[in-house]
């Protein structure tokens, strides 16, 4: 069952889903930067986490070419229709696409990932139910890149107002933004990250450790 941030979550994109793709103009760039740290080869499968309307859809299909396989999932179902109508579209031209209308906390993956996109997916990022599902479901060694927000730099903090009302209308944690990769994290080896959008944000990589399963 949804649980109440599950059920807050559908209900912020509810409200924004409709404006959604054209707000994505400004962060664009890391979304392919994003992408481009996972190195995809031809026949690997990719996992899109909180998919959201499917954009990264295409760009990650170029990178395990048609003998590969994506996997996404999105919760909610304003988002998933627009996701689902990328999906039958890339499918109808032959492309391999598994997309699923459910929680992080509760998705059931059709195989494991080679790799996977966390892009703007702050509530799973500080959902430990989610990453229990999501890690149990991985290899070790499978790779991983994340992007999302966080707060200015401390000298800068009265700006972080800014972070956080930017955040506000789509995340329900939109106050844990200190280091919202610290529940993600620990999980991986050769965790990374550098700050973007001037210190507003941050694209981290690493690979998932042994111990996770």
């Amino acid at each position: 069952m949804p649980t109440a941030d599950n059920l807050r979550s559908i209900e912020l994109y509810r409200r924004t889903a409709a404006g959604y793709d054209a707000s994505t103009g400004p962060t664009w760039p890391i979304r392919m930067r994003c992408i481009e740290r996972l190195t995809l080869r031809p026949g690997e499968t990719v996992l899109d986490v909180g998919c959201g309307t499917g954009l990264s859809f295409e760009a990650l299909l170029q990178g395990v070419g048609r003998s590969g396989r994506l996997i996404a999932f999105e919760q909610s179902p304003e988002m998933h229709a627009q996701a689902r109508q990328r999906a039958d579209a890339l499918r109808a031209d032959g492309w391999s696409v598994e997309l699923h209308c459910t929680s992080a906390e509760e998705v059931q993956l059709g195989a494991a990932p080679d790799a996977a996109l966390w892009h703007y997916v702050h509530d799973i990022t500080r959902s430990p139910a989610a990453l229990d599902n999501l890690f149990a479901q991985v290899r070790p060694g499978m790779r991983l890149a994340v992007a999302g927000m966080k707060f200015f730099p401390w000298w800068l903090a009265p700006l972080n107002l800014l972070a956080w009302l930017k955040n506000r209308p789509y995340n329900v944690h939109a106050h844990e933004l200190h280091e919202p990769w610290s529940l993600l994290a620990p999980r991986l080896e050769r965790f990374e990250w550098e700050a973007t959008q001037w210190g507003m944000g941050y694209l981290g990589s690493g690979v998932v450790k042994a111990a996770s399963r």
